[in-house]
């Protein structure tokens, strides 16, 4: 992969290794921006916010929807480079390309269907001589800071609605996944997009903040943790923000559900790309009449996965990120055993490799019920009443995804309405997105949402232009 051509840092920082995270190979070697390289940085942006804005509507269509089958052609090339740079498994890694072919084409499509409306202006007393519309116009520079779990597709839901909207984007992507998002540069920069309209920062915390702060900078959009969130929110100043803070999402499992499929359902959505799955299935709360039987299925299904080289077809899970992020994983675990926690499968490591793990009996204190595992772990509990389900997943003060699993359509449609989550998937894992959905948080953290047209609108402003005949 030849690299996106990019501005020399000013002060040379350390290199930045990429590691395998899987047999810790260096695969390659960045240069890395520092503090000093701010100022240069937001020059070549507004350079680019500029070339953005006069784009017309149809040429940033033309762009995006050129990328998209470009990066649809070398679909095998990104997969692989995630396997190596992510630790996705290779299956899991070509779905990803495939998400990310859809979000740009989404993006294409919106570029030119999503430009505001008349407004009827002579439906108003004393405005019978007036006519006029709103369009919906660049904000200008777009801060990106993206995680590494999605390291294409996460990026690519940034970068499209942001060249959709005729703004300039600084990405900021993450340290342990540089090499996919510029990949993704690359794809647009081969599609036609003019160099200075994506700029891409590798660098540490301290850069990331100095760019966070910068005034002309109009909109932080951020996937990660929420200290980071909370702290992004202190310094940035008056500009609009964006933020997928994680979450700890619930699945509700009623007795007149299909077992068979929840049992599927949930396996898949709780350790889909080793745990490290924002929506993924953590907490699984099952009726009590059916729970050992769906804590038996869940178990013996948990033990056939097969964690290791993610390269090989056969691997169900591949490594986490890092050896560190496996390692806090086992603690957490171990955490929760010594506070009387069953382990019903896994909890076995091997360098970056954990296997997935199940628990019960886990005490509601505990760091794996409360918070975001990131992780292949999930806690089975059981429950006795419908409220007193619902009670215990809305326990959590921040949630992205719910879901539930019953064959009664009416109990259905009150848990989905009860369940305090940005989204609530219905006999599905909780897991379960398309890239045209709104996506967000609720509760505590929760700002604005994905999802290409909806990000498309965080992206941009309403312009109203009014004209007395």
């Amino acid at each position: 992969m030849s690299a996106p051509t990019m501005e020399a840092p000013a002060a040379q920082a350390p290199l930045l290794e990429v590691l395998d995270p899987y047999n810790g190979e260096v695969i390659a070697r960045l240069a890395q921006h520092s503090v000093d390289d701010v100022d240069e940085i937001m020059s070549r942006a507004r350079v680019g916010a500029s070339l953005s804005r006069d784009l017309s509507r149809f040429t940033r269509h033309q762009v995006l929807d050129r990328a998209a089958r470009i990066l649809e052609a070398r679909a095998e090339e990104a997969a692989t480079l995630i396997v190596r740079e992510a630790g996705k498994t290779i299956t899991q890694a070509r779905k990803e390309v495939k998400r990310a072919v859809t979000t740009i084409s989404l993006s294409a499509e919106t570029a030119r269907s999503f430009d505001g409306e008349v407004i009827p202006f002579d439906a108003y007393e004393g405005s019978a001589n007036r006519r006029g519309w709103y369009t919906r116009e660049p904000l200008g520079v777009i801060l990106a800071i993206t995680p590494y779990n999605d390291a294409l597709n996460l990026v690519a839901h940034k970068i499209g609605p942001a060249i959709a909207g005729g703004n300039a984007v600084i990405l900021k992507p993450s340290q342990f996944t540089p090499l996919t998002a510029r990949f993704l540069v690359e794809v647009l920069r081969d599609a036609g997009l003019p160099d200075e309209i994506i700029t891409v920062v590798h660098g540490d915390r301290q850069v990331a903040q100095a760019l966070v702060a910068v005034r002309d900078i109009r909109m932080v959009s951020f996937t990660g943790g929420f200290a980071t969130g909370e702290a992004i929110a202190r310094m940035a100043g008056l500009k609009k923000l964006a933020m997928e803070l994680g979450g700890n999402a619930p699945v509700l499992v009623f007795a007149d559900a299909d077992i068979s499929a929840a049992v599927g359902a949930c396996v898949s959505g709780a350790f889909w790309a080793a745990g490290q799955n924002c929506v993924g299935a953590q907490r699984i709360l099952v009726e009590r009449s059916v729970y050992a039987e769906f804590r038996d299925r869940f178990a013996a299904r948990t033990s056939l996965l097969r964690a290791g080289d993610p390269r090989e077809q056969a691997t169900d899970v591949g490594p986490m990120i890092s050896v560190a992020a496996a390692t806090h994983a086992e603690r957490v675990v171990d955490d929760a055993v010594r506070s009387g926690a069953r382990v019903l499968a896994g909890h076995r490591r091997d360098g970056s490799v954990y296997w997935p793990t199940a628990l019960e009996n886990v005490p509601p204190t505990c760091e794996v019920w409360m918070k975001e595992a990131f992780a292949p772990v999930v806690v089975l509990t059981p429950f006795d009443t419908e409220d007193d389900a619902i009670a215990e997943a809305n326990g959590i003060e921040y949630a992205l995804h719910a879901a539930a699993f019953t064959s009664d359509i009416t109990r259905a449609l009150r848990v989905a309405e009860a369940l305090d989550a940005g989204g609530v998937m219905i006999n599905d894992s909780s897991d379960y997105r398309i890239d045209s959905m709104p996506f967000g948080g609720s509760k505590y953290g929760s700002m604005g949402r994905e999802g290409v047209r909806f990000a498309y609108e965080e992206m941009t402003q309403p312009k109203v232009t009014c004209i007395t005949t």
